[in-house]
């Protein structure tokens, strides 16, 4: 039996076996400089905050992707089981383990927003939008390279798409413009 590691299901387990040990690597080195529990409370707050603060889907699409190519789970169904758990690590971080948030730069980034209903909560809501926009491309995407639903790909009005795709664009720069504002040092790793 040969594998065959250029077909695309192989691809997809390999990317997604590096970004585990990316991951991971990462779980590694804070547990390494702090301790074990602060790595991965730690961790799972930067993944967290991948999920709920960036207009893509980035953290979440560790499993939306694979679970798309292996087992034909549409990416918007996966996608909002991954912001649900976001969702509630951070809850659960909130109220036990605050400190946790001062761990790293984008820990303490997360927290500035989630601690931060006005303005912040619109970094939240335009990368929710930006997530599930950028998630229905791919799911279209996706259904016409497998020729699924291609009926439905080709009832799409094209202005409709180019609608679409300036909405995308507008997320990203209102996204840019909001996040400007936190004013983050990044060499220091503190909020000005």
């Amino acid at each position: 039996m040969t594998i065959n590691i250029k077909s695309p299901k192989h691809q997809v387990i390999y990317k997604f076996i590096l970004l585990c040990l990316v991951l991971l690597a990462y779980f590694g080195y804070l547990s390494y400089e702090y301790d074990l529990i602060t790595g991965g409370i730690a961790s799972l707050i930067t993944w967290s905050f991948f999920v709920l603060c960036t207009p893509i889907a980035d953290a979440g699409f560790l499993l939306d992707f694979p679970l798309r190519l292996l087992f034909g789970i549409r990416m918007i169904i996966s996608e909002v089981v991954v912001w649900a758990i976001a969702i509630l690590i951070n809850i659960i971080a909130l109220f036990y383990f605050q400190d946790y948030y001062n761990i790293t730069p984008l820990t303490k980034l997360s927290y500035a927003i989630i601690t931060t209903p006005y303005p912040y909560w619109a970094v939240i809501l335009l990368s929710c939008i930006g997530t599930f926009l950028s998630i229905r491309f791919g799911d279209e995407l996706m259904d016409v390279i497998s020729h699924r639903d291609r009926a439905f790909f080709h009832k799409h009005n094209f202005i409709y798409e180019i609608v679409l795709f300036i909405f995308f664009i507008l997320v990203f720069m209102g996204y840019y413009e909001l996040t400007s504002t936190l004013n983050m040092d990044i060499n220091n790793g503190h909020l000005v």
